[in-house]
């Protein structure tokens, strides 16, 4: 069986297999099931194989990388263009083959066991906040209902509520104070929740050098330090800052054609979570950077000037990716602009 190029199309239990020779013939079409997927490749000679970069997709890069293939993960939009016919099980094998066999194809890294971790704990602490945020909108939508208007942040709910539950108000029945205190418990719940997961992340901040040296950049602390490693530990995954940058959709979409360029807001591919993270941290540098005279601050104020200040915390944002991807790739410490 020369068998050069393999594509896994995964599932939960059954797996199917799509095996091309160097010339792109297919030679090989097989059906798996899971029990199955690792002693057949452990009894095939090595190859290159293929998988969408989908739910479980790392822990089968890990296992079968094991047996000396060379395992490359592609973004499933980037493997739908190569799908000839109806979607099946067959066909989907088949298109992944395809593309993985394209010298210009883009791959998704392979993510360790400790950078999935890490991820796992991100996804826990954004899910349990966005929980928090929403308990606190229906606070807030409830009083409003009865007539009590608290202001619009987490913090006031938490400094308000506790007195409209524990002593007799005119708008309010005993019923309603009750479930009330009920909220109330919830929401610290959730409070210390969230301070015991990022009790968890500042460890895993402190534990890495490489998490520490990127938190050396203006804009970045140990959120985004521990989700760029969890997201991507490797600079050299990407040829240049600007490749990582729009992997991370914080490049401009282009609407063009001939001598035509047209330039529109940022594409918002990629990890919208560390997206969110980055400008975030960006938006923290724009609003300090009035009167200081070093020059990454002036070229803040001038953006900020030109641009306003929405675009400006994009374009830092951006700036701090290219950074954080010189420290990743090249190894080398963060100097300060002077």
């Amino acid at each position: 069986m020369n068998v050069k190029v393999i594509g896994l199309d995964t599932a939960k239990h059954v797996f199917q297999v799509h095996g091309a020779d160097k010339t792109g013939r297919a030679v090989l079409k097989k059906r798996l099931r899971r029990s199955q997927v690792s002693d057949f490749f452990g009894s095939i000679p090595q190859c290159i194989v293929g998988l969408e970069a989908t739910r479980g997709a790392h822990y089968w890069a890990r296992v079968i990388s094991a047996f000396g293939h060379q395992v490359r993960l592609i973004a499933p939009q980037f493997v739908k263009p190569f799908l000839r016919s109806q979607k099946n099980d067959p066909g989907d094998a088949a298109a992944i083959c395809e593309a993985v066999s394209r010298p210009e194809m883009r791959f998704v890294s392979q993510k360790s066991i400790e950078q999935q971790d890490l991820q796992a704990l991100h996804r826990i602490r954004s899910r349990l906040i966005s929980c928090r945020t929403q308990l606190g909108n229906q606070i807030r939508g409830l009083l409003a209902e009865y007539g009590i208007i608290l202001p619009l942040h987490l913090s006031q709910v938490r400094r308000n509520l506790p007195a409209l539950f524990s002593e007799e108000h005119p708008l309010l029945t005993g019923f309603t104070r009750e479930l009330l205190a009920d909220l109330y418990q919830e929401l610290c719940a959730l409070d210390q929740r969230v301070q015991a997961l990022e009790g968890k992340m500042q460890a895993s901040f402190e534990s890495q050098m490489l998490c520490q040296k990127i938190a050396k950049v203006e804009g970045v602390g140990p959120v985004i330090a521990t989700a760029v490693v969890a997201a991507i530990a490797d600079g050299r995954a990407f040829r240049n800052g600007r490749q990582f940058a729009a992997w991370l959709g914080l490049v401009p979409r282009q609407y063009s054609s001939g001598d035509k360029q047209r330039l529109l807001g940022i594409t918002k591919r990629g990890d919208p979570y560390l997206r969110m993270l980055l400008i975030h941290g960006a938006r923290s540098v724009v609003y300090r950077a009035a009167g200081k005279g070093d020059a990454r601050n002036r070229w803040i104020a001038e953006k900020q000037k030109k641009l306003g200040t929405t675009k400006t915390c994009v374009a830092v944002a951006n700036k701090n990716a290219r950074i954080i991807w010189a420290l990743l790739a090249k190894d080398e410490p963060y100097r300060i602009a002077a």
